[in-house]
């Protein structure tokens, strides 16, 4: 059993995320949606209620989150027959999903892909965290999400997926050696140097060597709606500005960018990736929203040939040009407990593999003819 102390350390893949499910380690809460465990991850989804509240919160060691709710909720919000999350407002969400894990099993969630490229602020908290998206060893409890839109008000309802969660066996074993080594024998991105220093960094590209095509985007104010659950039923000029500036960029404060790497990325599917928040020193920007890679993005095994990563990014408080080439991130590789059937890519309704400059799955392919 992967709870021993004998069990190798590592990612737990899909096959164990099932077997948990059965075994009444995770509780999905209603049945599972035919693809939402993937290949080293579990989408969670939202309950029934959202709760606005004044702040974020963390409850502490001596609280819950249900009782820190007592004091802070403002009003509910139905989301059984879908409901408006207005952007500048916190909401609390019970998610369907909570935990009994077994002794050596730790947790980490983040917000999906999508959710982090809607600049939709998404954090997971369990019952007496002092930290976001951290559920410790042996937790047994509810889970919740902290949503915030930042840009642009969504339509979510009870199911909606918006964060993911990753499961882990014994401590972690995030390395430079280990990067080295896959790099070595896997060759983790196609092309550019390899800079290996907390993690394999990635640069930004700003080349605008496609002169077809944008070097990014940047979100529109005061745009539409966008209903989480609807794939391709945008169009995307409606909420995007094109870039085609080349070279270097200036990031304003307050304004949400979709940028896309230099390199293309490989993730083996013995392993699985994360990008890790940067280093503030480096540059008054961030790179909004750590994301999680699976095992395939990227790679032959998931009939990928090379992703580019794309970059959600804000400055701070004041303007902040970002220049080509300059990094803008860095990927960390943790292996799997064992290889999971399926990677990414393989028919199991991946969004990103093989993508370059991508907005996110409920836009139409921006058509640069347009411009």
């Amino acid at each position: 059993m992967t709870s021993k102390s004998s069990a190798p350390r590592g990612i737990l893949p899909a096959r164990i995320i099932a077997e948990y499910c059965a075994t009444g380690h995770i509780n999905p809460g209603r049945a599972l949606d035919d693809d939402q465990i993937q290949p080293a991850s579990l989408d969670l989804r939202l309950g029934e209620w959202a709760y606005r509240v004044r702040a974020s919160f963390l409850p502490g060691p001596k609280a819950t989150v249900a009782q820190r709710l007592e004091s802070l909720v403002l009003h509910k919000v139905n989301l059984s027959e879908g409901a408006v999350l207005e952007t500048g407002c916190v909401y609390i969400v019970p998610l369907l999903e909570s935990l009994k894990l077994p002794k050596g099993i730790s947790a980490a969630a983040n917000p999906k892909s999508s959710t982090g490229r809607l600049d939709i602020f998404t954090r997971v908290i369990a019952d007496y965290a002092q930290e976001f998206d951290t559920i410790p060893e042996a937790y047994g409890g509810p889970l919740y999400a902290e949503i915030s839109p930042r840009t642009f008000s969504v339509l979510a309802r009870t199911g909606s997926r918006l964060s993911q969660i990753r499961f882990r066996s014994g401590t972690s074993l995030v390395s430079d050696d280990i990067i080295r080594k896959l790099h070595a024998s896997e060759g983790l991105i196609s092309e550019g140097e390899v800079n290996i220093d907390n993690g394999l960094a990635l640069t930004v590209d700003l080349s605008g060597a496609d002169k077809d095509n944008p070097v990014g985007f940047r979100a529109k104010r005061h745009s539409g709606l966008v209903d989480v659950d609807k794939k391709a039923a945008l169009d995307a000029s409606d909420f995007w500005e094109p870039l085609w500036q080349r070279g270097s960029l200036v990031l304003d404060p307050d304004q949400f960018y979709i940028l896309a790497s230099r390199e293309a990325v490989r993730v083996p599917p013995t392993h699985a990736a994360e990008m890790v928040p940067f280093n503030p020193l480096v540059g008054e920007f961030r790179v909004h929203y750590a994301g999680f890679f699976d095992p395939g993005f990227g790679h032959s095994s998931g009939c990928g040939e090379g992703a580019r990563a794309v970059l959600e990014v804000r400055s701070h408080e004041v303007p902040f040009i970002l220049e080509d080439g300059q990094i803008i991130g860095r990927l960390v590789y943790e292996p799997l407990t064992e290889v999971p059937a399926q990677v990414y890519g393989q028919g199991i309704g991946s969004n990103y593999q093989r993508q370059g400059l991508k907005l996110s799955k409920h836009f139409r392919p921006y058509d640069p003819s347009k411009r």
